[in-house]
């Protein structure tokens, strides 16, 4: 067969063929279409491409047990939240999702009611007080609830080689009989992705700001109900309308009072799982 610009997609995808994965097959085939489709379209030189590869390499290297570089790259091109938004739709009344970042970890202290998950972590003192109930609105007791957030310099726990592994900012905690969790950290404030790697030259090369919106991440976790992972906005912050990461959804966007002490409050719906509505 002679290859050619054209005749090298219908080869390349023919190699398939011998796939049993029926949705595996399906998603290469359409990646391999796309990809050669992208490459004709921009006329996409040698050099260049190698240059693509290169940063590729790069992104890989930059990621390690705290910092996946990868989830960087795929927030700031918009196909995090785009998966998200294609495979978390929500019944009406219950939480949105949201992009779940690069900084998350599974080490985080399990703590008590009213702990404080801040610690040392610079910032202005923040009450926190959540509840997570069912669409019918009953309270989902015992849920577990993961926090995690930057602190006012705009870091996260892990991204401060002067702690090691000592994590502050973060915390898994469980919800009382009346679905409720409260507990303290800092007022969120905006801070940039990182930017010394790969990801931010790009950002940088692209023209694009690295900000993110002032935000606490949360998951949630209960049985018979669909895991949700989302963040709480800061109401009022500069970058909601352009968050790095395209995360922001309207319905997150919180007030947090001043006076006489900042308290972030929110009513967390739960989805039920669709096998037990079923």
């Amino acid at each position: 067969m002679h290859i050619d610009e054209h005749s090298i997609t219908d080869a390349v995808i023919r190699s398939f063929d011998g796939c049993d994965n029926p949705r595996l097959k399906q998603i290469m085939t359409s990646l391999v279409t796309h990809l050669h489709d992208f490459v004709r379209e921009t006329r996409l030189t040698e050099a260049e491409w190698m240059e693509g590869i290169r940063f590729l390499t790069a992104t890989g290297q930059k990621c390690n047990d705290t910092r996946q570089e990868f989830i960087l790259l795929s927030d700031v091109l918009g196909v995090s939240m785009l998966t998200v938004a294609l495979n978390q739709a929500r019944s009406p009344g219950a939480t949105e999702a949201t992009v779940f970042g690069p900084f998350y970890t599974d080490d985080a202290p399990r703590l008590e009611q009213g702990a404080d998950i801040a610690g040392d972590a610079p910032g202005e003192p923040m009450e926190v007080d959540v509840v997570v109930t069912a669409p019918d609105g009953s309270p989902i007791a015992g849920a577990q609830v993961d926090v995690w957030q930057a602190d006012e310099e705009g870091l996260y726990d892990v991204q401060r080689a002067t702690l090691g592994t000592r994590r502050r900012g973060r915390a898994a905690m469980k919800t009382d009989a009346e679905g409720r969790l409260r507990f303290r950290g800092v007022v969120p404030t905006a801070y940039p992705v990182p930017t010394d790697g790969p990801v931010g030259r790009m950002l940088v090369a692209t023209g694009r700001h690295p900000w993110r919106p002032a935000h606490m991440h949360f998951m949630i976790r209960a049985e018979g109900y669909e895991t949700l992972v989302t963040h709480l906005f800061r109401e009022g912050d500069p970058y909601l309308d352009s968050d790095a990461v395209f995360g922001v959804r309207r319905s997150l966007v919180v007030k947090i009072p001043s006076s006489p002490k900042p308290v972030l409050s929110h009513t967390f719906v739960l989805d039920r799982l669709i096998s037990d509505s079923a």
